[in-house]
């Protein structure tokens, strides 16, 4: 298996100290280089270049954004963002995420290393599942054995499986669940961008920390016909609207009357994720049924491939992002080996599967 070769670019040397030791520890990840800014990474670049490079943003002489765009246009390799934990910071990583970053890390102001040591396995992955990454898709969208993880837990441990598994018979309302991860924020965009201001209520889980999903689904607010939103506990799911669950809460759909809504609410880690997609799937199959399309979409892993499954036992309609067209076909590849895909279809196709699930009857 070949060695994953890493450099880091941040201006702290906790974080290069920290980090490099991870990375260097993890098997089959080797550190090439640890520099405290762009400039200097460039240099190292034109010796030996990275299959994978952690980020930081706010770094001087050159930023993060401006080096990450760099790399896009020049050769277009996968970027982690390490950032900070805050509001502003979320704003920035989100015109990161925009260049074509694969995902993010978080770090705090304060406990910077403590912070760090825990987040081994995360980080970890993170860079694995970068190394993974379509780089071809990547650049398109912007002009291993595995690490030690912790318990892998199942959406038993947030929400019991139905015990009749009935299906449940249409009615007139429609609901849209997707998940997604690894290079899913480029994706919805590519996909939410073209939906017309009708279109069927929307639940969406996109593996992303906490603080980072208000920025955006802000963002796409401001670039969808559509309302895109964080969920909030309560809300309806109406035609027009998608709600995207907070990153470090699990989103569930239940019925209420004649009405659909969502809660939003704590729980332990489900497939390593919070948000899961098996939860809200799983929700979704309780709840919807036959009223329901899950689309699953690229990501590392396998969150949502169970809860997909589920859907379709129940009478939901089920699609998944096609290879060719995914950043990480990994959560796509595995809902498919478990039975619970009815059809792959190109990124740019996935707006009519849900413009078209209106009018199914």
């Amino acid at each position: 298996m070949k060695t994953i070769t890493v450099m880091v670019v941040d201006d702290s040397a906790v974080v290069r100290k920290v980090v490099g030791a991870m990375l260097e520890n993890a098997p089959g990840i080797r550190l090439l280089h640890a520099v405290s800014d762009p400039l200097l990474a460039i240099e190292r670049m034109k010796v030996a270049w990275p299959d994978v490079i952690v980020l930081d943003v706010e770094m001087p002489r050159m930023d993060g954004i401006t080096f990450l765009r760099k790399i896009m246009a020049e050769r277009p390799t996968p970027v982690v963002i390490c950032s900070t934990l805050t509001e502003k910071g979320a704003e920035t990583t989100m015109a990161a995420l925009a260049a074509g970053a694969v995902s993010i890390i978080t770090k705090p102001k304060l406990g910077l290393k403590e912070f760090l040591s825990d987040s081994a396995d995360e980080l970890i992955s993170a860079v694995r599942a970068a190394s993974l990454a379509n780089v071809r898709r990547l650049a398109a969208r912007v002009s291993p054995a595995p690490a030690p993880v912790p318990v892998k837990l199942t959406a038993d441990a947030v929400l019991p499986a139905a015990q009749d598994g009935r299906p449940m018979l249409r009615t007139t309302e429609r609901i849209v669940a997707i998940g997604t991860s690894t290079g899913g924020t480029l994706a919805l965009e590519e996909v939410l961008t073209q939906l017309p201001r009708v279109t069927p209520g929307i639940v969406i889980v996109q593996h992303m920390p906490e603080k980072f999903t208000a920025a955006f689904a802000e963002r796409l607010n401001g670039l969808c016909q559509i309302e895109v939103r964080e969920a909030r506990h309560g809300d309806r799911v109406l035609q027009g609207r998608a709600l995207i669950a907070p990153g470090g809460k699990h989103m569930l759909l239940r019925r209420d009357g004649a009405q659909y809504c969502v809660d939003v609410i704590d729980g332990p880690l489900v497939n390593r994720h919070r948000p899961s997609v098996d939860v809200l799937f799983r929700s979704v199959a309780r709840h919807a049924g036959a009223n329901a399309l899950g689309i699953i979409m690229t990501g590392m892993g396998d969150d949502g491939a169970a809860g997909l499954l589920e859907m379709r036992k129940a009478g939901s309609r089920t699609v998944a992002q096609d290879e060719d067209s995914c950043v990480v076909y990994g959560m796509p590849r595995e809902a498919i080996k478990r039975g619970g895909v009815e059809k792959s279809v190109p990124l740019k196709a996935l707006d009519r599967e849900i413009v078209q699930q209106l009018s199914v009857r």
